[in-house]
């Protein structure tokens, strides 16, 4: 099993910058790709970006290229979303997710772990 804690979450204006952290703990050894998802009141859980654990390739929604970074601690197992430029329609509750196989993924079901998820509200 793997672990996932979010945190880094707040109330901010638009505009301004955060910076999410996804802690990983367990089987991290069987991770393969981490992932970034939102999801916004009254809709979908929707892809933000995703990376191999072990570096490489990423992967950005449109939505958010250019103004989300993801990056990774190796020492702390940790993966990173700096979030700059941000704009009310980022408001949601962000999740990290880990998946043992292989290939960057963007559907949510193709994640078998899952974070608790962290609030991120941008005022306008």
């Amino acid at each position: 099993q793997v672990q996932l804690v979010e945190s880094g979450g707040g109330l901010v204006q638009a505009g301004e910058s955060l910076r999410l952290s996804c802690a990983a703990s367990g089987r991290t050894f069987s991770i393969n790709t981490m992932g970034w998802f939102r999801q916004a009141p009254g809709k979908e859980r929707e892809f933000v970006v995703v990376m191999y654990w072990r570096g490489g390739s990423t992967y950005y929604a449109d939505s958010v290229k250019g103004r989300f970074t993801i990056s990774k601690d190796n020492a702390k197992n940790t993966v990173y979303l700096q979030m700059n430029s941000l704009k009310p329609d980022d408001t949601a509750v962000y999740y990290c997710a880990a998946e043992p196989r292989g290939q960057l993924r963007t559907t949510p079901r193709d994640y078998a772990y899952w974070g608790q998820g962290t609030q991120v509200i941008v005022s306008s």
